[in-house]
This record gives C-alpha cells, structure tokens and sequence, in this order.
C-alpha cells in the first residue's frame, strides 16, 4: 500500500530526500507520492514535522 501526502504538507522537502527510491517530488503547493514508486517504507513519515504522508 503507497502512501500519499495530505494537505498539512509545508513544502518543506525533508520527505522528498529521505525517500529511498525517489517517489517524492515537489507538486502544485505540496509535495506528491507515485504511487507506482512507493514502496511502502515509511521513511517519508519518519521525517516529516507536520506528519503529512500518510498510508492510503
């Protein structure tokens, strides 16, 4: 299951550069998860002040 960002994102970048398989990238005021690259890791919400990635 891929985890997506809700809209407490900061745009702050921290997840984008712990994600190991580079899932993240910087969207239209937030930042996004493909889906077809996540990998379920968790990593992206382990860093993350605000606590916006999520598991679908």
């Amino acid at each position: 299951m891929a985890y997506f960002i809700n809209d407490e994102c900061i745009s702050c970048g921290a997840c984008e550069a712990e994600c190991p398989v580079s899932a993240i990238s910087a969207g239209d005021g937030k930042y996004v998860i493909d889906d077809s690259l996540c990998i379920d890791c968790g990593a992206c919400n382990g860093v993350c002040p605000v606590g916006a990635p999520q598991p679908k």
